[in-house]
């Protein structure tokens, strides 16, 4: 089967994303533009990916839970997981070493943690755009080893991804890249490319999509259309 997938958004969580884009309102308009397999990559932190999960299981997504991490290096990764817990498991650990620097709302940007139904849970303190003390390698190993999918974000952007930052793409083993535009000129090894629309309003969803052929509509699925190089971009 193909479905259509997109491998990075935002919610309310995010500093930078709109308080509209909760997680309902992204599953919605995300079934609404015809999303089959969805992310949640909320920056530094995957406290909205339960109720992301019940959503999207609600309406036949596949749900990526995860989190866009940022490095030491001050680039950009996509960690995404089979499931919310996974994901919180992954996200407290990502927070535990990331620098505290007390959230200024009124200047970076509310930092929102909701229910399915809307409802506040908590906002959480501390700023989620700040960098981890976490290098590339060893954030790369850590989401591997907990069964994630290790994807550098956004890596044709002149900012914030892996060839900005680095100048080049190191040797590793990569689940994917994410590719806003094009890859004229641009380092990949080979790599599977994948699309995400980076949503952080609610027109944004289903912007920058692919097309995944896959045996079975799980996270396998996915996993195994990535290894295996079955992305249509």
């Amino acid at each position: 089967m193909f479905l259509t997938a997109d491998f990075h958004n935002h919610s309310c969580l995010s500093p930078c994303g709109s308080l509209e884009l909760s997680p309902s309102v992204l599953v919605a308009e995300a079934s609404r533009k015809g999303v089959e397999v969805l992310a949640l990559s909320d920056h530094n932190c995957a406290r909205n990916t339960p109720a992301f999960e019940s959503l999207c299981v609600l309406a036949g997504i596949v749900p990526l839970c995860g989190l866009e991490v940022t490095t030491q290096e001050e680039l950009h990764c996509l960690c995404l997981f089979r499931d919310a817990v996974s994901a919180m498991e992954f996200g407290a650990f990502v927070e535990d070493h990331l620098l505290k620097v007390v959230n200024k709302p009124g200047r970076w940007g509310d930092q929102i943690v909701v229910d399915a139904e809307e409802n506040v849970v908590e906002e959480v303190p501390f700023w989620l755009g700040t960098a981890t003390d976490l290098e590339l390698t060893a954030l790369g190993n850590f989401c591997l080893a907990a069964g994630g999918l290790f994807i550098p974000a956004h890596i044709d952007r002149p900012s914030q991804s892996v060839l900005s930052q680095l100048g080049y793409l190191p040797d590793l083993p990569y689940s994917a890249l994410e590719v806003r535009l094009g890859t004229a000129g641009l380092e990949t090894r080979g790599k599977t490319l994948v699309s995400g629309s980076d949503a952080h309003y609610p027109d944004d969803v289903g912007t920058r999509v692919c097309r995944l052929e896959m045996d079975v509509r799980d996270f396998e699925g996915v996993k195994a259309a990535l290894a295996q190089g079955k992305v249509d971009r």
